[in-house]
């Protein structure tokens, strides 16, 4: 992509989901994501009904008179973008490829997150670990992740998230809200470093699918193509049996996914190429 070229993407993409998040996810983002604990303020005098428990008893003992501590919540956070980049995420059939939708996703994460003065980070990640970018505040911060995603090439098509997650516990020592933004399309078993991140960091999975994964058309003999492997199928869709079994299949994998996230206490919300994003993320948002 030429560079102007870029720069006017991206420039689309701030104007866009800058004003979803100014009208719709400001106050949303700010209620669903709590602190990591509560901080030390300040002290006062003592009124009646106060803890007991709070009474600072140095500060009491020195003038003579009861004083309580005042606790605010530590409002601010670390938010990581565990992003797929495999070669599944080039797949769309509508308006926008899956690798785009996960872009105007991260990017209203993002500027949320820097509306609520928190820091941003971002994880990049086919079947290893492919790029990581530290957290950092600041508009400018995440205009560098959103170019990087855009123009980033992977080294690898396949898909392996646990690699993404290691390294996610690994590096960030201290709790983060951390977004899984893939279409979970891995023969590896995710789940479990889904679970061990959830352990440590809050763990949220937003699933991104293209309605032609769900729905064969009847256009006669196809070729099926895998993006990650570079396998191909021939299936012939005017087959009534060979479309619903195309579209069991998906419902079926969909489901286990979805019920796996609700067992191990994981929010997951899907989102596909052909809706629109703000009910999605307003949906997760009040899932919270």
């Amino acid at each position: 992509m030429e560079t102007k070229d870029l720069i006017q993407k991206i420039h689309r993409l701030e104007i866009k989901t800058k004003g979803l998040t100014k009208q719709i996810f400001s106050g949303e983002y700010h209620s669903a994501f709590k602190g990591r604990g509560m901080a030390f303020s300040e002290v006062r005098d003592y009124h009646f009904g106060d803890e007991v428990r709070t009474i600072d008893w140095n500060v009491t003992a020195r003038y003579n008179t009861p004083y309580v501590k005042v606790f605010e919540e530590e409002r601010e956070l670390t938010v990581i973008l565990v992003i797929d980049i495999s070669g599944s995420e080039e797949f769309g059939t509508t308006e926008k490829t899956k690798k785009e939708l996960a872009l105007e996703i991260a990017a209203v994460i993002a500027f949320s997150a820097v509306a609520n003065n928190d820091k941003v980070g971002a994880l990049f990640v086919s079947d290893k670990m492919e790029r990581y970018i530290p957290p950092a505040k600041g508009k400018k911060h995440v205009l560098f992740i959103l170019r990087e995603l855009i123009e980033f090439k992977p080294k690898s098509k396949l898909t392996n998230l646990n690699e993404g997650l290691r390294f996610l516990r690994n590096t960030q020592k201290k709790r983060t809200i951390s977004f899984i933004i893939s279409d979970f399309i891995d023969s590896n078993n995710f789940m479990e470093g889904m679970r061990l991140t959830k352990k440590r960091h809050d763990t949220i999975a937003i699933k991104i699918s293209d309605n032609a994964e769900k729905t064969l058309p009847d256009v006669g003999l196809v070729q099926l193509f895998n993006a990650e492997t570079g396998e191909t199928t021939w299936v012939n869709s005017s087959a009534k049996w060979a479309r619903e079994t195309f579209t069991a299949n998906f419902m079926e994998e969909e489901s286990n996914t979805l019920f796996s996230f609700k067992k191990a206490g994981i929010d997951c919300v899907s989102c596909s190429t052909d809706q629109d994003i703000v009910k999605a993320l307003v949906k997760l948002f009040h899932q919270r």
